[in-house]
């Protein structure tokens, strides 16, 4: 029999505790496991990218610049992947060309070799502009499909995207699937299409909310998926991934083996249970399966942010009726996935729906912008008499959003001036300028 050795990623330094401890793990946690993890043969280790650059100035005062450098440092022999918002790169807006050049040079020169790109909408003229910058400075250009359920959203709709996607440059596609969402037998189905019809490796992000991920990755598996995303078990499950150590073990002496030891995984294990120790404040403790994500297809921090907000508005008796209205909410702007950030605007404008008095009565900046096409084309059409009475007479656009911006590392050098002290204080204030101004300011005090 033919061996087809099976990768993992590893997520436990990014998505795992952003997942399960709201990305406050600290960079002195991280290096206690990071060379023993190094050491493991994992296909990649996602460290960086997604939540953790906002988190590492907002909530623990570190440079997340200088977080990156540390792990490569402490990660030597393997390689090192983000998460990347495509044209939003790791804010929550369209930012211009030249700032996604010089982000995407800096994370390479600073330790990334994969850069995993998506766009909440799946709209390709979001992505192509990280992916060109990612392919120039030499890194390997993963680009990621939101995976979702709707009327339009389908096997031959997801492989169409893929076959987009390669052709616009991209070296490997991933399925992102954040709600854990896809079926064992939908995810045979897809990856094989993917596999035929655009010819590109294949990797599964499965979040573990349904209980699915594990059977998913199987099938998956079985159908030639070369890498699936797991993170250690003290960190695993619930809202996260499926385990390191449940794959290894389940793959181990068949024609998928990892090449990882179990043993290996089984000595680190305790050293990350110790860690997560540390965080009981934000910990999610594990929430289990939630099995109606499957019908409302809500993450688990919308749901959070749903019921936070109700209690603050004395409307906690009121959240059936706003799990109600995600779904027409989603159907009236075109069955977007809910990833960010089309997850916070549909959520806000259902919430508003149900506390307003009426559908669309009161309506957000976000939707404003999404329904005049600022976050780039939905899936699916979006319900014209709504538009209309969203919109009203403010212009659309079905051009690319970022075609709308001009060049801005000039005028950003000017505002933040001598604060500034390389490319990468100017990238922390170019995206996060609320944040960076003092962050910067301390870190540079005396």
């Amino acid at each position: 029999m033919v061996k087809t050795k099976v990768g993992i990623t590893d997520t436990t330094l990014r998505d795992a505790h952003q997942s399960l401890l709201a990305t406050r793990m600290t960079i002195d946690d991280i290096l206690t496991i990071a060379s023993d993890l190094d050491k493991v043969g994992f296909h990649s280790m996602e460290v960086w990218g997604g939540a953790t650059f906002d988190s590492c100035m907002r909530f623990l005062n570190e440079d997340p610049w200088e977080r990156l450098r540390k792990i490569r440092k402490a990660c030597p022999n393997t390689k090192l992947q983000m998460l990347l918002r495509g044209q939003n790169l790791l804010g929550y807006r369209h930012y211009s060309d030249d700032v996604v050049d010089l982000f995407v040079q800096k994370c390479v020169e600073n330790g990334i070799d994969i850069i995993r790109i998506f766009d909440a909408l799946n709209d390709v003229r979001n992505v192509e502009s990280a992916v060109r910058a990612t392919k120039k400075y030499g890194a390997h250009a993963q680009v990621a499909v939101s995976y979702t359920n709707s009327p339009v959203h389908n096997t031959a709709h997801f492989v169409e995207l893929a076959k987009k996607l390669k052709a616009m440059g991209a070296d490997s596609i991933c399925i992102k699937d954040m709600s854990g969402l896809i079926y064992p037998y939908g995810a045979y189905d897809l990856v094989k299409g993917i596999k035929e019809q655009a010819g590109l490796m294949v990797q599964l992000h499965c979040h573990y909310t349904t209980g699915m991920a594990a059977m998913s990755y199987l099938k998956a598996i079985e159908a030639c998926c070369d890498v699936v995303d797991c993170a250690m078990s003290p960190l695993a499950m619930g809202t996260s991934q499926p385990a390191d150590e449940t794959m290894v073990a389940v793959l181990q002496g068949t024609e998928y083996d990892t090449g990882i030891e179990l043993g290996d995984l089984l000595a680190i294990a305790p050293k990350v249970k110790e860690i997560r120790s540390h965080y009981k404040e934000f910990d999610l403790a594990n929430p289990g399966v939630d099995p109606t994500v499957l019908a409302s297809q809500i993450p688990g921090g919308m749901m959070s942010n749903f019921l936070s907000q109700l209690k603050a508005a004395n409307a906690l008796g009121r959240i059936d009726e706003v799990l109600a209205e995600v779904p027409r909410v989603r159907k009236d702007m075109g069955y977007p996935p809910l990833v960010t950030p089309s997850s916070q605007i549909v959520g806000a404008q259902a919430l508003l729906n149900v506390l307003s008095g009426g559908r669309y009565k009161m309506v957000t900046n976000e939707v404003k912008a999404y329904f005049q096409g600022q976050y780039g084309q939905p899936p699916a059409p979006m319900d014209e008499e709504v538009k209309k009475q969203i919109i009203r007479d403010m212009p659309s656009i079905t051009h690319r959003p970022a075609d709308d911006l001009p060049p801005y590392l000039d005028e950003a050098r000017k505002e933040i001036g001598s604060l500034a002290k390389n490319d990468e204080d100017l990238l922390l204030y170019v995206m996060f300028p609320q944040v960076a101004k003092p962050f910067l300011e301390q870190k540079y005090a005396g």
